[in-house]
């Protein structure tokens, strides 16, 4: 299995929070926040690439 450990785990970890923020700052509906924000929980590293090109964007 592929498994992230120091260094690239935190990275990888810092670019979730930041997806995270950002999805629940954006002004897509509540149902659509919900959804990013699990798809970048349960596949992070799938999930933030997904979200960095397709997903909703924080309005600030």
């Amino acid at each position: 299995m592929f498994e992230l450990t120091g260094i690239g785990g935190l990275i990888i970890l810092a670019l979730d929070i930041w997806a995270l923020v950002s999805i629940v700052g954006s002004s897509a509906s509540a149902g659509k926040k919900v959804l990013w924000s699990l798809l970048v929980i349960v596949l992070p590293i799938l999930g933030f690439t997904i979200w960095f090109f397709a997903g909703p964007r924080s309005t600030t």
